[in-house]
């Protein structure tokens, strides 16, 4: 009997056509299947030493992102990040970490299936944004590394600056919301048709 492996398909997957024909200055893709894991550490702490000695990296504070290396690392709490990496690392990097962390206390819980992200870039992406956002992503305010959770259209993301002015971003956001999301990305922007940007 063979068994067929059962077909995959990404949130955004029916919304791919529409976010590639934005306006001029915006480009919207999807990043679909990243490995998400969800860390709880104290910060100081021998276990989170150990994460950050495992990972190569320093465990960002408050509203700041590291994403220099393969693993990035979203600030989410006082105690909690969201590791990023390429799609089908979970399960090595949970071994990684659970045997780095030791008889030390932290959880490290797969939640690669919770969200999916969407990359925005382009000079209008600050524009748009700013229709649906309360946060202000001046370069100013919201430099590059910034990590926050906020409401985008009542939706709740996560939402990374990663280039100056807000013209490169990463939004992440539950599989749930995701279609309702792009639907108002696409709303948002019909005034920007025919834009250069």
């Amino acid at each position: 009997m063979t068994v067929e492996t059962p077909t995959r398909f990404s949130p955004l997957s029916a919304w791919r056509d529409q976010l590639a024909q934005l306006p001029d200055g915006l480009r919207a893709r999807e990043l679909p299947f990243l490995t998400q894991l969800s860390l709880r550490v104290r910060p100081g702490t021998p276990a989170a030493a150990a994460v950050e000695a495992s990972l190569g990296i320093t465990l960002p504070g408050p509203s700041r992102s590291e994403m220099a290396g393969d693993v990035k690392a979203l600030w989410l709490g006082p105690d909690e990040w969201l590791l990023v990496a390429p799609e089908g690392q979970q399960d090595v990097l949970v071994e990684q970490l659970r045997e780095a962390i030791g008889e030390e206390f932290a959880t490290v819980t797969d939640v690669s299936a919770q969200r999916t992200t969407l990359a925005l870039s382009g000079p209008l992406a600050r524009e748009v944004l700013a229709q649906g956002c309360a946060i202000d992503l001046d370069g100013r305010v919201t430099p590059v590394g910034s990590c926050l959770t906020t409401l985008l259209a009542q939706a709740p993301v996560t939402l990374v600056v990663r280039e100056e002015s807000a013209s490169s971003l990463w939004l992440l956001v539950r599989s749930s919301f995701a279609s309702y999301l792009a639907t108002w990305l696409v709303d948002a922007c019909t005034e920007y048709r025919g834009s250069t940007g």
